[in-house]
């Protein structure tokens, strides 16, 4: 399937979950409730369609084809 991530197309395999997506993104694995296996921070929000997901949903919300995933990172400034 194909989806928009972060303003540029991307192929997906179908059944992709948007927690998937986020380990593949940031390269780090995460518990099903969307937190770092490893126990740090993850600073990341993910919206899909101009709607954000919660964290704690993100196991069970599957992606689906022409969907737009954005994938944010927080960031300190002043």
């Amino acid at each position: 399937m194909t989806i928009t991530l972060n303003g540029e197309s991307s192929e997906l395999a179908s059944g992709t979950t948007a927690r998937s997506l986020v380990e593949h993104v940031t390269g780090r694995q995460l518990a099903t409730d969307g937190t770092p296996v490893d126990g740090g921070r993850l600073g990341v929000a993910l919206a899909v369609d101009g709607e954000v997901i919660r964290r704690g949903l993100w196991a069970e919300f599957a992606i689906v084809d022409g969907q737009t995933v954005d994938i944010v990172t927080a960031v300190q400034g002043g």
